[in-house]
């Protein structure tokens, strides 16, 4: 068995392998994105693909916290709407 890398979510704090996650990044232009390919430079969050991670992220604000930066509502909505799709 492949060794796989493993990342942590913010919102329920469990690790979990890198491909089952969603990426969150924010690049050197404090711009944030969702990151599907999980190769965006820049400092990066990761969430499990449900909505109760998120809520919980956005209620803590930890999302905000590790990216050091503001988030807007537009942005929760932006990935709120990549965890639906999928």
């Amino acid at each position: 068995m492949q060794w796989q890398p493993q990342r942590t979510c913010i919102g329920c704090n469990l690790k979990k392998d890198k491909k089952e996650l969603i990426r969150i990044a924010k690049n050197k232009n404090n711009d944030i994105d969702v990151d599907t390919t999980g190769k965006m430079q820049g400092r990066g969050a990761y969430l499990c693909n449900n909505i109760e991670c998120l809520e919980k992220a956005k209620k803590t604000k930890k999302l905000e916290r590790t990216l050091k930066i503001k988030i807007s509502d537009e942005i929760y909505e932006k990935i709120r709407g990549v965890i639906l799709d999928k």
